[in-house]
């Protein structure tokens, strides 16, 4: 536990709220025990958050505990049309193999966004201790991810170049991020797709606003709106902590900090079907045999990337 250098002024200021509220029914005094109340809490508020911003910058603690975390997968298609959101599906099914054979847990939030949780479990022991949690494992997959390739329906054999953008945030828990119910603007509509009769008849779904970003997130997935609430919570939550965390860096000029996080507009990789090639332009690496890696055999890609960003003068 870190030193509190506020704690006996914050213990003051109970004692005089504490004694003020006593006077409370006094007909003299009553009005401005009132008043005094109401400004002492307003002080003793203002000297915890002190507290609590200083016990957060003296401790590594809250870092470490994202990431032992679950995470959340959003891929979106970019530039390139209809082959881009071919090529963001491609990636969300290589990515869902990879899982499969990690031994994660898949819960999908919507089309594109899906949660992954649980410890790391698959017959590769030196990942495993590399890579222990979801977060750990895909924590520097954020980015843009473009591809080289002819498209099915190139008639005349020419490479085109799509990209499709993924983030990987933490799952974080409600006391890491504020987030205040006056700036919040919550929707309801009715869900669509599958999911059955009884998801569509009601306003399942849910669209939440956050006002001071203008963040919106969605979902649709479950088919009771109170479980969709909390699902939109924690997909603004994590974002809302990525904004933070990259702020942080900034104000450190921690480069590394910041890589993979989710810097959507960052290119991290090119698969080249040509030269069947997945290059990491963060660590300058190559890996080659595309189509296997495209059928989720990522262990060699994300170990070697975490390890090459984490000690790059290894």
């Amino acid at each position: 536990m870190s030193f509190n250098p506020y704690q006996d002024q914050i213990n003051q200021l109970q004692s005089q709220i504490e004694e003020n509220e006593a006077l409370l029914s006094d007909v003299e005094l009553g009005e401005l025990a009132k008043a005094e109340i109401e400004k002492l809490k307003i002080q003793k508020e203002s000297l915890e958050k002190a507290a609590s911003d200083l016990e957060s910058a003296q401790s590594d603690e809250p870092q470490e505990g994202v990431e032992a975390t679950n995470c959340i997968f959003e891929i979106r298609g970019g530039a390139g049309g209809d082959e881009a959101k071919l090529w963001a599906e491609d990636l969300k099914r290589m990515y869902l193999r990879f899982i499969e054979t990690v031994g994660f847990k898949v819960e999908h939030i919507d089309d594109m966004i899906f949660k992954v949780k649980g410890k790391t479990r698959s017959d590769n022991d030196e990942f495993n201790e590399l890579c222990p949690t979801a977060y750990s494992t895909f924590k520097y997959e954020s980015g843009v991810h473009r591809v080289q390739r002819v498209p099915a329906t190139e008639s005349q054999g020419r490479i085109h170049t799509s990209t499709a953008s993924i983030a990987v945030l933490p799952e974080v828990h409600s006391s890491a991020v504020e987030i205040r119910d006056e700036d919040l603007e919550w929707q309801f509509i009715r869900a669509g797709g599958a999911g059955g009769q009884s998801v569509n008849k009601t306003s399942s779904a849910v669209r939440l606003t956050h006002k001071p970003t203008g963040i919106q997130v969605s979902a649709r997935q479950e088919r009771k709106q109170v479980q969709n609430r909390q699902i939109a919570l924690e997909l603004l939550r994590s974002q809302l902590w990525e904004i933070q965390e990259e702020e942080k860096a900034k104000k450190i000029g921690d480069a590394r900090s910041a890589i993979g996080r989710n810097m959507r507009s960052e290119k991290i990789r090119t698969f080249n079907f040509p030269q069947s090639r997945v290059t990491d332009h963060r660590v300058k690496q190559s890996w080659h045999n595309l189509p296997n890696i495209l059928e989720g055999d990522l262990f060699k890609v994300i170990s070697e990337t975490k390890q090459l960003i984490e000690n790059p003068e290894e």
